[in-house]
């Protein structure tokens, strides 16, 4: 598995996301993504599994320093005291001394995101998270954490796939050295019905999916974190290093519409 070197810090490009595995299951499907060789895992206070993903990396007996490991605080706890109380619970469920990566997952305007950040600060300084940052941040917000807080922002965590552009971040992240981790990198499957997708599929011996994602890798800063449950996919999804797309294929790609956006909550923020 290839890592990007952001920061000095080795990133496996490609991650398994676990936003809505849960019980069981996630832990079943966690266990088996890391005895295939996967080394990357993002959860979220909000996905409610933490506890099966820290279960899943006990059962598979992988050294703790060969993990990236993500977790994200939900809105509603960036109230310092909640924020560093609910990350103690985040530890405890995940029955690991610290993460490698603390983002806040949503901004939340009902909270002073200073005094958030500082929180965050808090917890790297104590050990408790290698490296923070921030997810769903739109530039404005991320510029301001970023330069005006001066906050050691190592990532932006955000939705990413073909049919949406993040350009101003990805020249963002390349000056200031900061990662931009794509979720929902196959469009929560709707990749798999693109026409161009299906057409680069068949010409290099891949699915539209596995297209999708090596678009998503050959960028620089970006890593994924595609969602699977089954063998099939987790497998899938890593296969994707015995190929490189030709130039014009993939700025083919880069041409497509990028408007399509499928997370958008009630409680988003504007968006870039």
């Amino acid at each position: 598995m290839n890592s990007k070197n952001i920061q000095g810090v080795d990133v496996p490009e490609i991650g398994l996301g676990t936003f809505k595995l849960i019980g069981k299951t996630c832990e079943q499907v966690v266990k088996m993504a890391l005895n295939m060789g996967y080394r990357h895992i993002d959860t979220a206070q909000v996905y409610k599994n933490e506890r099966e993903v820290g279960n899943a990396i006990k059962a598979a007996h992988i050294d703790r320093n060969e993990l990236f490991l993500t977790t994200k605080i939900d809105r509603i706890n960036l109230d310092p005291d909640k924020l560093l109380k609910s990350m103690e619970r985040s530890l405890q469920d995940l029955d690991v001394a610290y993460v490698d990566l603390l983002l806040i997952h949503w901004p939340n305007p009902d909270f002073d995101l200073e005094k958030a950040i500082e929180a965050l600060l808090t917890l790297r300084d104590q050990g408790k998270a290698l490296n923070i940052g921030v997810s769903n941040f739109p530039m404005k917000l991320l510029k301001e954490v970023n330069e005006e807080f001066a906050a050691p922002i190592f990532a932006n965590q955000v939705e990413y796939h073909p049919l949406l552009g993040q350009f101003d971040l990805l020249d963002y992240a390349a000056e200031h050295d900061l990662m931009v981790t794509a979720y929902s990198p196959l469009g929560q499957g709707q990749m798999l019905e693109n026409e161009l997708l299906q057409d680069l599929g068949e010409k290099y011996g891949k699915s539209p999916a596995q297209i999708a994602l090596r678009w998503l890798i050959e960028q620089e800063q970006v890593t994924v974190i595609p969602k699977a449950s089954s063998k099939e996919h987790l497998e899938a999804n890593i296969d994707i290093y015995d190929f490189v797309l030709d130039d014009d294929d993939f700025y083919a790609i880069d041409d497509l519409q990028k408007d399509h956006r499928i997370v958008n909550p009630d409680f988003a923020p504007e968006w870039d």
